[in-house]
């Protein structure tokens, strides 16, 4: 038995396929957590959200902003839905739009196992947050994606305004906490969050630290494991493994195995060549996991959350 986490796969199967073939995952023994942002960039960003849904019993997925921006986008009218990238219109134009986008809106914000001793979040924290107050806060806003007014917390979750006060209330509220758990990486001494920084550390302007560096964290009692931020590439600093490596970008896509008893990482070369998006497909097998070991060999594919919009520069 083993628990991976793997970072940001953003619309790259073929590069996931290879890499669960890499760790030699077996749906009858092992665990995956995905850390967030399954869609948007890499060109296949249907045969991965299907590839995910299919493994949903054997992994733990938490949503990335650009997740979030993908089920904001399937509630919109056909016009609408039209305007955004070609990647993300396959998804909501699918046949099985709905069956993908109902399970996504059901995933968490944040996932903890104190039995393991690890929690997963997409981009972090807030410096005064325990895991505590994450997975309480994480529950407001999962209680209103899957409630009947998810449509309107949809509607009201971009901007990046307000900075997190725990006396917030209602969408102001909401807001703060989703741009912390899927947009944060640098934020001021208060824990403000800066959105425009975005490179590496060592490249962000003075009085601005990564947000899990920030003078008087909390101490937290769980291990954390992170995505979101490609740039940074991997680290582990303060108890948090930040595992977005860049895959969409040309990068690598990694895999940690959290039940070892030293870190271990599996890497596979993330994408070369520019995406090339298809026409949406049925829904076949072809694009479901194996009962077994999944992973069989493929050619490598193509090349607050804010509204879907064709594809950004890295930094992004």
């Amino acid at each position: 038995m083993a628990v991976w986490a793997i970072g940001d796969l953003q619309g790259c199967y073929d590069i996931t396929q290879r890499l669960l073939e890499r760790i030699k995952f077996d749906t009858a023994r092992d665990t995956i957590w995905f850390c967030g942002d399954l869609v948007n960039r890499g060109g296949q960003s249907l045969e991965t959200l299907r590839l995910v849904h299919s493994l949903r019993d054997h992994s733990v997925t938490v949503l990335g902003n650009h997740d979030l921006s993908l089920i904001a986008v399937g509630q919109r009218t056909k016009d609408e839905q039209r305007k955004v990238n070609p990647d993300l219109q396959r998804v909501v134009m699918a046949e099985d739009a709905p069956e993908l986008l109902e399970w996504l809106r059901n995933q968490k914000m944040f996932h903890a196992d104190r039995e393991l001793g690890w929690g997963m979040v997409h981009a972090g924290l807030h410096s005064s947050w325990t895991i505590a107050n994450a997975e309480r806060y994480a529950r407001e806003i999962e209680e209103k994606l899957r409630g009947k007014q998810f449509e309107r917390l949809l509607r009201n979750m971009y901007g990046d305004k307000p900075g997190w006060n725990p006396q917030l209330a209602g969408m102001e509220r909401a807001r703060a906490i989703i741009n912390i758990m899927t947009r944060m990486r640098y934020v001021t001494p208060r824990g403000r969050i800066d959105f425009d920084a975005k490179g590496a550390p060592g490249t962000q302007p003075a009085g601005l630290y990564p947000w899990f560096s920030v003078p008087g964290q909390v101490q937290r009692d769980l291990k954390l494991v992170v995505g979101h931020w490609s740039t940074l590439g991997l680290t582990m600093c303060n108890g948090v493994h930040a595992i977005d490596t860049g895959a969409v970008w040309g990068g690598k896509l990694t895999a940690l195995q959290l039940d070892a008893e030293v870190p271990r990482f599996e890497q596979v070369e993330g994408r070369d060549v520019p995406a090339q998006v298809k026409p949406a497909t049925k829904n076949t097998s072809a694009n479901k996991a194996p009962s077994k070991r999944t992973g069989h060999r493929r050619r490598r594919g193509g090349r607050g959350p804010r509204p879907a919009t064709p594809a950004t520069p890295p930094s992004a």
